[in-house]
């Protein structure tokens, strides 16, 4: 990979205590350099982040122009697209073989990933229902969009927690705040959706997740996450819009009481 391409998180100290883990991530497919809109990208980065913020890894994340891939990234990992987990020289290709290492193979992994059947059901096929009101447009979509936030932000607010399954993040936080940050920037530029202020719990969820740096630090900026529902959709980016400088939207529409 060229120097850059890369991108480098050391919440954990850079040294023969601690592994070094290495996440290959989609880049924008705006500039080819920064972090892409990939979901599955920032759901591992914000896992692996965390464990690194506890110091039990040292965390490196390599951006990859897929658009353009480097000739020593084709000849590595040939047409497997990222995201892309690298263990002391040992490579893992799938989502869900992924998981499985970091749960069971990485220092502290196995703490994130918290057993909740309930809130595994609850957040199943929310993107599906982003995708499909993106496509549709149509009010039943929205509508199913919109019940199934109400069912997360009731879940949040009967349990009263920071966060989906207690005080403390894990795994299903991981998943969970990317997707809202799809549903957030994606629903409101193409259909003008959002969600409701009085989802409060929803809200008061989001903000704390916005206050945590391996959020920030995984998160998309908005306009290649607006990118990559229109490369989906066979739309062009107009010029201006490559030329934007980044931003990222982590305002929230009500005063929440810590």
């Amino acid at each position: 990979m060229s120097e850059a391409e890369l991108q480098e998180t050391n919440g954990g100290t850079s040294n023969g205590d601690v592994p070094e883990i290495e996440l290959i991530i989609k880049a924008s497919t705006i500039d080819g350099r920064r972090k892409g809109a990939c979901l599955f990208c920032q759901e591992y980065f914000m896992d692996l982040y965390l464990l690194a913020e506890l110091k039990t890894i040292s965390l490196k994340v390599t951006t990859v122009d897929m658009q353009k891939p480097p000739p020593d990234f084709r000849t590595n990992f040939e047409a497997t697209h990222p995201p892309i987990l690298i263990d002391n020289g040992l490579a893992i290709l799938e989502n869900d073989k992924i998981e499985r290492h970091i749960m069971k193979n990485i220092p502290g992994g196995y703490n994130l990933f918290v057993q909740d059947k309930e809130v595994a059901t609850l957040i199943e096929n929310l993107y599906v229902k982003l995708k499909l009101m993106l496509v549709k447009k149509d009010d039943a979509k929205n509508n199913a969009l919109l019940s199934h936030l109400k069912k997360i932000n009731d879940h949040l607010a009967n349990r009263n927690t920071r966060f989906l399954t207690g005080d403390t993040m894990c795994c299903f936080d991981c998943e969970l705040m990317p997707r809202l940050q799809h549903i957030r920037v994606a629903g409101k530029y193409f259909v003008d959706f959002e969600i409701p202020t009085h989802y409060t719990a929803l809200w008061r969820y989001m903000y704390h997740m916005y206050q945590l740096d391996a959020f920030t630090q995984s998160c998309p900026a908005d306009q290649d996450i607006i990118n990559h529902y229109k490369l989906q959709q066979m739309l062009k980016m107009k010029k201006h819009e490559e030329l934007e400088t980044p931003t990222f939207t982590t305002s929230i529409p009500i005063d929440i009481s810590e």
